[in-house]
């Protein structure tokens, strides 16, 4: 083949390049986004494909080679438009007004097997008008830590973006939060929108209300289309959109989950988790856990997180105020805290192995669990992972067994919170018939992972890449919480 056939071979015969792309965004028009060019790279290692997203794609894992990632999602081939989206948001309580995709655009849209629209958004694929003066690239550090914290979430039942691929693009940058120089990737995103609270913020800003209606009645016909033809549908998708903000964030609690840096700029509208830079897994229960080293007055800490995205959901009243009515957005916000105290309480209690308890039996059990937790340097994630191991029908009999081959038991197993708490769970299970203890040790093993990524685990993963380029120990961790966790 000449280098033309060549060329003209690996864009024809690659799957992702073929896709059947839907222009959604781009059908708005370029008053949302502007045209960019991806940044060109001295070498494209992929390091890492999601093989579980492929079939979402109708795309079968053995017919699609690592060359074709590289090429889609390295060099970029043949894909146009990209888009670099436009947006403001609050950072840490203050407005800014320059902010957009500066690292990152809109690949292309298409539908899944599921129906559902999924957009391929980049990080670190270089420059756009809103990089600020920074280099446009993200640290191949940074890549792994995203994968490992979607792939954790989404294990976890968290509503989750996840990466579809990170390349290794062979430059050396310069950060202050890492060991420098340090190496660059460029990540592809896979999620169902990067339409954020911000985009709304941005039209309000320059005073277009008629764009901030245009990207509404987007937003509905794409993410909320159970609204469409709804009398009420602009009221009724703040409403929607306060259900799933409450219920996700619901959902980061009770997985011990510390996202970090809740801007407006990375709330998403359709109330989807996205977006992972300095995040955490809690180590213990821990409200004060303060994940980012630059969030100096714990704005965003763990226990902030859900007022923090209630006062988000507040603020975007502002420039929805261009076509909803504030009253009955303030009615809609109105129910969070219901919406997230029911959603919070549902998944501890899966947790502790419990699909469902009467309404006394659950409330004494949580709080009981919670006291214990707060006042106790356990390990928040051991504690339901020696739960789910050590379960056993002995403890049905004898209170006593309650973690009794545990390392927790058999260290706190005489304090009178603990005594509290087994006491609650052993009466709840005295009253279980034998088909229920059976579904008590599935629902323990089903919703507590094994594994956990807290920073020592995603350091020890981390470590062998920098020193001998091996990647294996990553690939292990990641396949275990994709199985089992």
């Amino acid at each position: 083949m000449t280098l033309a056939e060549t060329s003209n071979h690996k864009i024809f015969s690659n799957p992702f390049l073929n896709l059947d792309y839907e222009p959604a965004l781009e059908s708005l028009g370029d008053d949302y986004y502007d045209e960019v060019a991806a940044a060109e790279f001295p070498q494209h290692i992929l390091r890492w494909r999601n093989n579980k997203l492929l079939p979402t794609l109708a795309l079968d894992p053995q017919t699609v080679t690592d060359e074709h990632f590289t090429v889609a999602f390295g060099e970029f081939e043949q894909r146009k438009p990209l888009l670099a989206l436009r947006y403001h948001g609050y950072q840490f309580g203050e407005y800014n007004s320059r902010l957009g995709d500066g690292r990152g655009f809109l690949y292309g849209q298409m539908r899944g097997i599921d129906g559902e629209l999924y957009d391929f958004g980049t990080k670190g694929s270089g420059k756009t008008p809103y990089s600020r003066g920074g280099d446009g690239m993200l640290t191949l550090k940074g890549g792994v830590r995203e994968v490992l914290a979607a792939e954790m979430l989404h294990r976890m039942g968290v509503k989750t973006s996840r990466c579809l691929s990170v390349v290794e693009t062979g430059l050396s940058l310069w950060r202050g939060d890492e060991p420098s120089p340090t190496r660059s990737s460029v990540m592809i995103r896979m999620s169902r929108s990067h339409i954020r609270f911000g985009t709304f913020e941005r039209l309000h800003y320059f005073q277009r209300p008629d764009l901030t209606k245009k990207l509404l009645d987007h937003v509905i016909e794409y993410y909320y289309p159970h609204l469409v033809g709804e009398q009420e549908k602009y009221a009724l998708f703040y409403a929607d959109l306060v259900q799933r903000v409450a219920e996700l964030v619901a959902q980061w609690m009770a997985a011990g989950f510390c996202h970090a840096v809740l801007n407006t700029d990375n709330m998403s509208i359709t109330g989807e988790s996205f977006d992972y830079g300095p995040y955490a897994f809690i180590p213990n229960y821990d409200p004060y856990f303060t994940a980012a080293y630059f969030d100096y007055y714990r704005r965003y800490c763990y226990g902030h997180q859900p007022s923090i995205c209630k006062l988000n959901l507040e603020m975007l009243q502002t420039p929805l105020m261009a076509v909803i009515d504030l009253a009955d957005m303030s009615a809609g916000l109105a129910k969070f805290d219901d919406y997230y105290a029911a959603q919070y309480r549902s998944l501890m209690l899966r947790k502790l192995g419990f699909e469902s308890l009467s309404i006394e039996d659950g409330n004494e059990l949580l709080k009981n669990t919670i006291d214990f937790l707060k006042h106790y340097p356990i390990s928040y994630h051991d504690f339901f992972a020696d739960l789910a191991t050590g379960f056993s029908n002995e403890w049905q009999d004898n209170a006593s067994a309650i973690f009794g081959q545990s390392e927790i038991g058999q260290s706190l197993g005489s304090s009178e919170l603990f005594l509290n708490w087994a006491g609650t769970y052993h009466r709840i299970l005295t009253n279980s018939s034998v088909e229920e203890m059976a579904s008590i040790a599935q629902c323990l093993n089903r919703h507590n992972p094994k594994t956990v990524i807290l920073r020592p685990v995603i350091e020890s993963v981390w470590e062998p890449i920098t020193q001998e380029d091996n990647w294996q120990p990553f690939y292990d961790l990641v396949e275990k919480i994709q199985e089992n966790g």
